[in-house]
């Protein structure tokens, strides 16, 4: 059979409903999963089959759900549900708004599976248009068909009816093959079916699934497509079955991952979003988040206890321990453990920002080290500086954010305070517990802090009757007579 895929096909994708059983002011088809929405999802596998139109059918938070919708496939038309009266009248308000289409395929689908998978509806299509059905229905075999609508066939294995679990026989109840509420129409048919189906049940709605009947009865073939893999039809109504998609969704992005040559130590505690990229030779750890759009470099080691959202990492680079949004780090970088990357940290290559570090709107250079126990913020650092332990880049004056610029080959001391705006030049140098005020020109030495003064005895006359100054008095003893054994 072909697998070409008519030109002349237009896909709706059902998106109105309010999804009540989530009980979430998030609508259900925009909640998260593997980093896209629902919809998202689903939309990205109908760009597969590359329709010649698309319609998306919006009703509850319209202004919200309809702008998502746009953002991720502008071309999109998007059509009003006013009230939401079943599928089968979501499917004729679809395609009003489409206006005059009377030739090809139409595909409806929902926008709440998001397993979905571009080559399935591809296929799904491409077996509609080849059998010239006047409708067909994406079916999958399950082990447990319990509350789902069930396949019924006929002799010559063309789809006879849809039952629904309430209305099965015992013997229909034995199915495994199930509806998904995905279906393929020959245009024509379908123009002429939507105003004949009815509202006779007991909520009142319009079922898209009625069509079988009607095609069944004007004598039209009626098929089914059925997936062995029923994961991709599956929808979530609830927080718990979103958990379990979201689940099934990431074993197989890791897993995918796996086959392409990358290391994940455990998988059970690796999360991978659907649009992260990752080359060969990629280290995984236990406990490791990799989220939005991040991408990893050849035999970067990321982890363990990681997360990293629209992260770049480059080749080389170890990242432990970490914390990261909107972060670059260069090739052979490294980074942790217990650092924290904000937005626009960019760290060189061969760079090292460490333990207990955080960083923000900061240009670390190649080769430069922030080591310990750092706040870096709104701030350049230049190639190969070692910034000392305990530093403050001061940089909110209470009103504004202010930068500060570390030159290259600098060395600065521990527990340096730089008061924004600021600027330390080439190879420089500033001294332990420096507050930095002002510029520092190259190659100059800053120190803040006055010549060191001993108060002999203070101890023994402020702290008298404690162990401290019963310490300070033996050490004193001590020192007047070294040789006296009694004082051993």
């Amino acid at each position: 059979m072909s697998s070409a895929v008519s030109r002349d096909l237009t896909v709706i994708v059902l998106a109105a409903g309010g999804g009540t059983r989530m009980r979430s002011k998030t609508m259900k088809v925009l909640h998260p999963v593997a980093g896209r929405s629902m919809i998202g999802h689903v939309l990205n596998a109908v760009r597969a089959v590359e329709p010649q139109r698309v319609v998306a059918v919006i009703g509850h938070q319209r202004e919200v759900v309809g702008a998502h919708i746009l953002e991720l496939l502008p071309d999109v038309v998007l059509a009003v549900q006013d009230e939401q009266r079943g599928t089968g009248h979501a499917v004729r308000v679809a395609m009003e708004a489409l206006g005059d289409v009377r030739t090809g395929t139409v595909i409806v689908a929902t926008g709440d599976t998001p397993l979905l998978e571009g080559e399935s509806l591809r296929m799904f299509a491409a077996e509609h248009d080849a059998a010239q059905r006047a409708v067909s229905v994406l079916s999958a075999i399950v082990d447990d068909p319990f509350g789902y609508g069930r396949i019924v066939r006929d002799s010559d294995g063309d789809v006879e009816a849809i039952v629904e679990e309430k209305d099965a026989s015992p013997a229909q109840r034995e199915i495994a093959e199930i509806n998904s509420g995905i279906l393929a129409f020959d245009v024509e048919f379908l123009l002429e079916a939507l105003p004949q189906i009815g509202n006779d049940n007991s909520k009142g709605e319009y079922y898209l699934t009625d069509t079988v009947q009607l095609a069944r009865d004007a004598g039209l073939t009626v098929g089914a497509h059925a997936l062995d893999d029923p994961w991709q039809t599956e929808g979530a109504n609830d927080r718990e079955e979103l958990a379990l998609l979201g689940r099934e969704l990431n074993r197989r992005i890791v897993g995918r991952w796996m086959r392409a040559g990358v290391t994940v130590m455990d998988p059970a505690t690796t999360w991978i979003d659907a649009d992260v990229v990752l080359a060969a030779d990629v280290t995984i750890l236990p406990g490791t988040q990799l989220l939005g759009a991040t991408v990893i470099g050849e035999d970067a080691v990321i982890g363990p206890d990681s997360t990293l959202k629209d992260c770049e990492i480059g080749v080389g680079a170890r990242v432990v321990r970490t914390h990261g949004e909107l972060a670059v780090v260069g090739a052979g970088g490294t980074v942790g453990p217990f650092s924290y990357l904000r937005p626009g940290t960019q760290l060189g290559a061969n760079g090292r920002i460490g333990a207990f570090v955080e960083t923000k709107n900061a240009v670390i250079g190649d080769g430069a080290k922030v080591p310990h126990l750092s706040y870096v913020g709104d701030a350049e650092v230049g190639e190969g500086t070692n910034i000392g332990a305990g530093t403050i880049f001061a940089n909110y004056d209470g009103v504004a954010k202010h930068r500060t610029k570390v030159g290259r080959q600098a060395r600065t001391g521990s527990n340096n305070t730089f008061v924004a705006p600021v600027e330390i030049g080439d190879g420089a140098a500033t001294g332990a517990g420096t507050v930095v005020r002002r510029d520092v020109p190259p190659g100059a030495l800053a120190v803040s802090a006055g010549p060191q003064r001993n108060l002999p005895g203070w101890a023994q006359s402020k702290r008298a009757g404690t162990a401290q100054a019963a310490a300070a008095e033996a050490a004193a003893r001590e020192e007047s007579h070294p040789d006296d054994p009694e004082l051993g």
